[in-house]
């Protein structure tokens, strides 16, 4: 009996499976997530900059300052609603603030924290939908209200 010769397709399709083998790749890797839209990028920022904010709310209400309660509650509430824009949930934020720790927090901070991202809302804008325009607007409105009523005595 002869022995058998293999095709050449034969051939090359071992080759090309040694060759694949042999590569040290694996198994295909998942397809890669895709980026997150500019708004998505946007929500997960102010979902961020908000669990910073209530953060530093929350350390001076229990140092003693009730007055705030109601304050920190719009902002959770904000928090709320910025969530439901976002599939996938925004990285949580280790410490409450990168510029100031809680111990260091005063009302007057607070306020000029207010005023400073009462002032960022408008530019944020621009090519978001209208929903989450809308709601950026009335964040930044009651941001604004904050920084007048937040109390002068703290």
């Amino acid at each position: 009996m002869r022995p058998r010769q293999l095709s050449r397709r034969a051939v090359l399709a071992g080759s090309a499976a040694a060759l694949t083998a042999c590569s040290g790749t694996g198994p295909a890797q998942p397809p890669a997530q895709p980026a997150d839209s500019p708004e998505t990028v946007l929500l997960k920022d102010l979902i961020a900059e908000k669990e910073r904010t209530i953060a530093l709310y929350s350390s001076l209400i229990s140092a003693g300052v009730d007055d705030l309660v109601p304050f920190r509650d719009r902002h959770q509430a904000h928090l709320a609603e910025l969530r439901k824009h976002v599939t996938k949930p925004a990285p949580s934020s280790g410490s409450p603030s990168a510029s100031a720790s809680p111990s260091k927090v005063s009302v007057s901070k607070l306020r000029e924290l207010e005023r400073k991202a009462a002032a960022l809302r408008p530019r944020q804008l621009a090519g978001v939908s209208p929903g989450v325009a809308q709601l950026i607007a009335s964040i930044g409105a009651c941001e604004a209200a904050h920084v007048v009523a937040l109390p002068r005595s703290s």
